[in-house]
């Protein structure tokens, strides 16, 4: 027996409260968000079709189903609103009456401050072409994009907001909403920041639940390149310096790296975004019982958890929670 090590690392593993008590990365619903998506002219919630058990919802579902996110304790949710009109502009997205700040206000007078009620801004919803900007000859117009979503931010403030999380990757977006906000009164409103949004094919299934895919091109233009990670950290650096109170890595399972690299170099509050295909690409193995979802849900979320994450937006975060708990 002498040629056994006398620290013995399988000691700490042999039992489940042992497991529990010396694990380096937790994950509680604390640290999970829910996206939720509410359309316009609606009278049901409407299944979306490639992302099993989400719903496009209605006003009054939404409201339901997020106050019962809020009694599994989550941290909050991310609303994204589908129009039923569409412009040039995107104007609905500012629209005080639109149907993003319309269920920010019924589902922030439905739950007060007991969980965070976080807004996407961006434009790709709200216009006709699904580009996340203003158009000028095809093209994105960076600063004319800049103007409409200080607008779009003050509106989602108004509405109730606790956090506006731009995601349209315009350069300079930051600054410019912090600018909006705080001229308006707005000043204790918190950035989440998409400071490092890729241009990844994962988006598939987000496209159809908010009904925003461009009718032309591509985001390329203004999205990062898969490949690069020291971009990422440029464009980090530059949201914290602009006034972004937390950021966030967009996709979060196949950017693990960049998430872990953001962490490290900043030691800014993180968050990651589980997408819509990472999603989809788990459900449809577990459906065909490839794997067991809820051990292959939480060991994704736990890796996430353990490259950086401070918090998960992911659409496993109802279930998740359940599991948790």
């Amino acid at each position: 027996m002498a040629s056994f090590p006398s620290y013995r690392p399988r000691r700490l593993r042999r039992t489940s409260g042992l497991r529990r008590a010396f694990a380096e990365t937790s994950l509680d619903p604390a640290r999970l968000v829910a996206p939720l998506f509410v359309k316009e002219g609606i009278d049901e919630p409407s299944p979306i079709t490639s992302m099993p058990g989400l719903h496009q919802h209605t006003l009054d579902s939404v409201v339901k189903e997020a106050r019962e996110l809020s009694e599994r304790a989550l941290a909050g949710v991310i609303l994204f609103g589908v129009p039923a009109h569409k412009d040039a502009a995107g104007s609905e997205a500012a629209a005080p009456d639109g149907i993003s700040q319309r269920a920010l206000r019924a589902v922030k007078d439905e739950l007060g401050d007991g969980m965070v009620v976080m807004a996407d801004l961006c434009l790709c919803e709200y216009t006709d072409h699904g580009h996340c900007g203003i158009l000028q000859d095809a093209a994105v117009d960076n600063d004319a994009t800049l103007e409409a979503y200080g607008s779009i931010a003050v509106a989602q403030a108004e509405a109730g907001a606790d956090i506006v999380a731009p995601s349209g990757m315009m350069d300079g977006q930051v600054g410019a909403i912090r600018a909006a906000l705080d001229a308006a009164g707005f000043s204790e409103a918190a950035l989440l920041s998409y400071a490092a949004k890729y241009a990844s094919s994962f988006y598939g299934p987000f496209r159809e639940a908010a009904e925003g895919a461009p009718r032309f091109g591509d985001r390329r233009s203004y999205q990062q390149d898969p490949g690069n990670v020291r971009e990422a950290l440029r464009e980090t650096a530059l949201d914290i310096a602009e006034g972004a109170d937390a950021v966030m890595v967009k996709p979060a399972l196949h950017y693990l790296d960049v998430l872990r690299a953001v962490k490290d170099q900043f030691h800014h509050p993180t968050a990651a975004y589980n997408v819509s295909g990472e999603y989809a690409m788990l459900m449809a193995a577990a459906e065909r019982g490839w794997i067991d979802e809820r051990a292959a849900t939480l060991e994704t979320l736990t890796s996430i958890r353990r490259a950086g994450a401070d918090l998960i937006i992911t659409y496993h975060a109802k279930k998740a929670a359940e599991w948790l708990a």
